[in-house]
C-alpha cells in the first residue's frame, strides 16, 4: 500500500464506500490519513437523572416504564416516551428514527447519551444516542475520535479505514519512538525538522503525532500530538512565505500603468462619496499600479465597506490603460453578481468595460466563443469563477488579477490565474478580519490595506444572545418579520444528523423539518449546504434572493452568498461552535437594505466562558475589534468546534487558537533563513527536500 493509492485499495472499501470517501473529498490513502477528526468523545460512567446538570452531556442507564409512541407532522416522525433510573423519571423524544420502534419497548433497559433539559421541574431529553451495556462498555474510558461525515457513511467506518491504513503505513512501534532518523525519503510521515527546533519546542516525532490525532492514548497525548502538526503546518507556511518575500519585492511588473481621468471622473459622478478609510485604501492601491512594480495587496474590509467599488476602480485604471483585468469568485452567484453590478455601472457612468462573465453553467457552444473574443481582446474584464483558469482561455494582455474572498480558493487555482497574466498586478480581497498582529505575519510578503470604515447611512444591526429558551419566542419574531415581508437566514452548524456528532448540534436537514413544522403553513422554508448539486444551490439562492423563499436554513455556505438587501433577521442556532469573525462574517449578511436588521444568537452550550465570548458580538458590530477580542479569549483549552472559515484554512491550525504558537514559529523561521537562508546545511536536508517536492502545497501569495 502507498499513499498515493486510491482508498479503494483499502480493505473492506469497495465503489459504494469509496464514492462516500470522495464527496468528502478523500480519493487517496494519504488525503484520508490527512483528513483529521473534528471532535472527540469521552465515555464515562452512567450518572443519575438527579446528578446530572442541565445542558451537560451524560449518560443515563434507564428502563422505560411504557412502550413509546409515535406519531407523524408533515414529514417529521416523532416518538416520546418515559424512562426511569429507580428513583427519577425523564422523557425522551427521537425525531426521524424510525428503526427505534421495535427496540424502545416497555420493560427494555438501555444507556441514553445526550443533553438533559429541565422545564416546569421536569426532564427532559432529545435524541440521545442509544447504547446496550455492551455496546458502551467497549467505549467507556476512551476518547473516540469523531470526523465529518455524509450520509450512508458512519464514523465506525472511517475510524476502520483509518486505523488500517496507519497499521500498514505508520506503524506504531515507529510511532511510539521520539527518536526517529532523519533519513526516510518521500514519507509523509518521515522526520524532517532539525533535531535542535523538536527539542526547543518539545516536539513529538511526526508519525507519533498522526497516530494520537486519530486513536489517542489520553488527553495529554492528543495535546502533544496536535502540538506537533499544528507546528508542522504554521511553519512550513512560513517557511514558504518568507522565501518569497526578496523575490517579489524586485518583481517589474509587465503592464506598466499611467494615471488617466477615468477614476478621477468616475469617483466624482458617484451618488455617495467613498468614505475616509475607501479613499485611503485606493490611494494605495493607485500607487501600487502606478509603481512599475506588480502590485501584490491584500484589502481586507468587513462585509459591507465597500471593497467592491476599490476592486473596479483598480479595473477601471486597467482597462483605460489599455490592458485585461480579471475577477474571480468563489461562487456562480456572486461571479454574476459582480457582473451585473459592474454592467449596470458601465452603462449608467459611460465606463470603458466590455465585461463578459465566464462560469462552468456557460454552455460549450457559448464559451468557445467567449474564448475567442478574450483572446482577441474584444473583452478587457473577465468576471467568474474558476472557469476562467481553464487550460482553454487565453488572454491577450492580463494585467489584474483580482481575487474575491480568496480563501475560498484552492492554493494552484489561485497559481494558475496568475500564470495567465505573467507578471501581473495582484489585488486580493477578503472580508475576514483578522487582527493586525497576525495578519503582519501571515501575509508578510503582501501589502495590507485594511477598510476599517462601513458607509454612515447604514443601520446598525441589534443583536442578542440567548439560550435555548428563547427559540419559541424567536419562531414567533421569525414569523412576524415575514409577515412583515421580509427574510430570514437561519445557520445551523451542521449538514446533517450523524452518530460521531452530539445529538444537540443542530443541523440543517432535521432543522428545517422542524421549522416546517413550527412556522406557519404559508411561511415558505428552504434548506441549503454545501453538500448541494451547484446547479441545486443556485436554484435557491437565487429563489432567495426574489424573495420566493422566506426562510432560508443553512450551513456557513452563505457567507459568500448573495447580497439580499430584503433579509433582516439571522439566526445562528449553537453560535458558540462558529469563531467570533466567523459569526460576525455571518450577520454581514443581514442589515444591507434600509429596514432595521437584527441577529439572534443562540447558545447551545450555556456555559459562562462561551456565553461571555458571544456577548462581544452583543456589544459590536466592528469586525476588527471583535477579531482582536476573540485572539484575547481563545486559549489552548479550546480545542475543537470553534475554528474559524476564512481566516487561512490549514488543516489543524487555528491562527486564534495557536497565536502565540504563530508567533514563536515566526521568529524560529526569521533566525532559521538568517542562517542559511538557502537550506544548505546538512541538518535541513530533510526539510528542504519536503519543500521542494511538496511546493504545490504552501501558498505562493504572488500569484493568489
Amino acid at each position: 500500500m502507498k499513499y498515493s493509492d486510491d482508498i479503494i485499495n483499502i480493505k473492506g472499501i469497495g465503489e459504494k464506500t469509496a464514492k462516500l470517501f470522495y464527496k468528502l473529498g478523500i480519493h487517496t490513502i494519504k488525503e484520508l490519513l490527512l483528513y483529521y477528526p473534528k471532535a472527540y468523545q469521552r465515555f464515562d460512567e452512567p450518572v443519575k437523572i438527579a446528578k446530572a446538570a442541565e445542558g451537560e452531556l451524560v449518560t443515563l442507564e434507564l428502563f422505560l416504564t411504557s412502550d413509546f409512541k409515535w406519531k407523524k407532522l408533515r414529514n417529521l416522525t416523532i416518538g416520546t416516551g418515559i424512562c426511569s433510573d429507580g428513583n427519577d423519571r425523564i422523557s425522551i423524544s427521537y425525531f426521524n428514527v424510525p428503526y427505534l420502534k421495535n427496540k424502545l419497548k416497555s420493560g427494555s433497559s438501555f444507556l441514553f447519551r445526550g443533553k438533559i433539559k429541565i422545564e416546569n421541574g421536569k426532564y427532559h431529553m432529545d435524541q440521545p444516542a442509544l447504547f446496550t451495556w455492551e455496546e458502551y462498555e467497549e467505549k467507556m474510558g476512551q476518547l473516540q475520535p469523531c470526523y465529518g461525515l455524509t450520509a450512508g457513511l458512519g464514523n465506525k467506518a472511517v475510524m476502520k479505514a483509518v486505523r488500517q491504513a496507519l497499521k500498514e503505513l505508520v506503524p506504531e512501534s515507529e510511532a511510539s519512538s521520539e527518536n526517529i532518523s532523519n533519513n526516510r525519503e518521500s514519507d509523509l510521515f518521515g522526520e524532517i525538522l532539525p533535531e535542535e527546533i523538536r527539542k526547543e519546542y518539545a516536539l513529538s516525532s511526526r508519525s507519533s503525532a498522526v497516530w494520537q490525532i486519530h486513536f489517542p492514548k489520553d488527553w495529554e497525548s492528543l495535546l502533544q500530538a496536535r502540538k506537533r502538526l499544528v507546528f508542522d503546518e504554521l511553519f512550513l507556511f512560513l517557511l514558504s512565505v518568507r522565501k518569497m518575500k526578496e523575490y517579489n519585492e524586485a518583481l517589474c511588473s509587465d503592464y506598466p500603468m499611467i494615471e488617466t481621468a477615468w477614476t478621477k471622473r468616475f469617483v466624482e459622478t458617484l451618488p455617495y462619496k467613498l468614505t475616509n478609510a475607501q479613499t485611503r485604501v485606493w490611494q494605495e492601491i493607485e500607487k501600487d499600479l502606478l509603481s512599475g512594480m506588480c502590485m501584490n495587496r491584500l484589502v481586507q474590509g468587513d462585509v459591507g465597506s465597500g471593497k467592491t467599488i476599490l476592486a473596479f476602480l483598480s479595473l477601471l485604471m486597467t482597462v483605460s490603460n489599455g490592458y485585461q483585468g480579471a475577477l474571480m469568485a468563489p461562487t456562480e452567484i456572486l461571479a454574476a453578481q459582480h457582473f451585473e453590478q459592474l454592467s449596470s455601472m458601465t452603462k449608467q457612468y459611460r465606463l470603458p468595460f466590455k465585461p463578459v462573465l465566464l462560469t462552468g453553467s456557460v454552455s460549450a457552444s457559448a464559451k468557445k466563443e467567449i474564448y475567442k473574443q478574450i483572446e482577441g481582446g474584444e473583452f478587457n474584464v473577465i468576471i467568474g469563477t474558476h472557469a476562467l483558469i481553464q487550460e482553454k482561455v487565453k488572454y491577450r494582455n492580463l494585467a489584474l488579477v483580482v481575487t474575491d474572498e480568496q480563501h475560498r480558493f484552492g492554493v494552484r487555482q489561485r497559481e494558475l490565474l496568475g500564470e495567465k497574466g505573467g507578471r501581473t498586478h495582484v489585488l486580493v480581497m477578503s472580508a475576514t478580519p483578522i487582527p493586525r498582529t497576525l495578519a503582519i505575519i501571515l501575509y508578510g510578503d503582501l501589502h495590507l490595506s485594511v477598510v476599517d470604515e462601513v458607509p454612515a447611512e447604514r443601520l446598525p444591526i441589534k443583536n442578542c444572545v440567548v439560550d435555548v429558551s428563547y427559540r419559541k419566542k424567536a419562531y414567533e419574531f421569525l414569523t412576524k418579520e415575514v409577515r412583515a415581508g421580509h427574510q430570514v437566514y437561519v445557520i445551523c452548524p451542521m449538514v446533517e444528523a450523524s452518530d460521531a456528532d452530539m445529538e444537540e448540534i443542530q443541523n440543517v436537514t432535521d432543522y428545517g423539518e422542524k421549522l416546517r413544522m413550527m412556522l406557519p403553513e404559508d411561511v415558505h422554508v428552504e434548506i441549503l449546504h454545501g453538500k448541494m448539486k451547484p446547479a441545486d444551490k443556485k436554484r435557491i439562492m437565487e429563489a432567495f434572493a426574489e424573495g420566493d423563499i422566506h426562510v432560508l436554513v443553512s450551513t456557513t455556505v452563505i457567507e459568500v452568498g448573495i447580497n439580499v438587501p430584503n433579509a433582516t433577521v439571522m439566526m445562528v442556532e449553537n453560535a458558540e461552535r462558529f469563531g467570533l469573525a466567523q459569526l460576525h462574517q455571518l450577520r454581514g449578511r443581514i442589515g444591507r437594505g434600509k429596514s432595521q436588521s437584527y441577529c439572534i444568537f443562540i447558545d447551545g452550550a450555556g456555559k459562562e466562558k462561551t456565553t461571555e465570548r458571544l456577548k462581544i458580538l452583543n456589544n459590536s458590530n466592528d469586525g476588527f475589534y471583535i477579531a482582536e477580542e476573540d485572539l484575547k479569549l481563545r486559549g489552548p483549552g479550546d480545542l475543537f468546534g470553534i475554528r474559524q472559515s476564512g481566516a487561512m484554512e490549514f488543516k489543524i491550525a487555528d491562527i486564534y487558537q495557536d497565536a502565540e504558537l504563530l508567533k514563536k514559529i515566526s521568529i524560529t523561521v526569521d533566525h532559521l533563513l538568517n542562517e542559511d537562508r538557502m537550506l544548505e546545511s546538512e541538518k535541513y536536508v530533510c526539510l528542504k527536500q519536503y519543500l521542494d517536492e511538496n511546493a504545490g502545497n504552501f501558498i505562493d501569495f504572488r500569484t493568489i
